[in-house]
């Protein structure tokens, strides 16, 4: 398991965690300021060096490359802001509409991705 600590971008971890995760396909789960990705199957390892490349990718996505570092301590990555420079967005925007799986924790922002993902567990 890796925990990625959130505090300093909070306002973006959801979007984050699920791009982390596709990118690295580890099952996410999310924790009040930060989220902590498990391996799918019991005997694989998620990359450490993966994910940060995920989380690296994604914030150049958003501009933000040169204002945080991405930095690893054994099992947990920290999110640090370099010149004191904060996301600003819509809490409520990007917490909204985020559709979670109760058995696998395979999240999407689609409900209908969602409902089509439920089905594998009952059919």
């Amino acid at each position: 398991m890796i925990t990625v600590d959130c505090h300093e971008v909070e306002s973006i971890q959801n979007e984050l965690l699920i791009y982390v995760a596709d990118n690295v396909a580890a099952i996410p789960n999310i924790k009040y300021h930060e989220f902590v990705l498990s391996p799918i199957e019991e005997d694989d390892v998620i990359d450490t060096n993966e994910v940060i490349t995920a989380i690296r990718e994604f914030l150049e996505s958003l501009g933000e490359q040169r204002n945080f570092a991405v930095i690893s301590r054994g099992d947990v990555i920290s999110i640090e802001s370099v010149s004191g420079k904060v996301i600003e967005r819509d809490a409520k925007q990007s917490a909204e509409g985020l559709f979670s799986c109760p058995h696998c924790g395979h999240i999407t922002p689609y409900e209908t991705v969602h409902q089509n993902h439920m089905k594998i567990h009952y059919f």
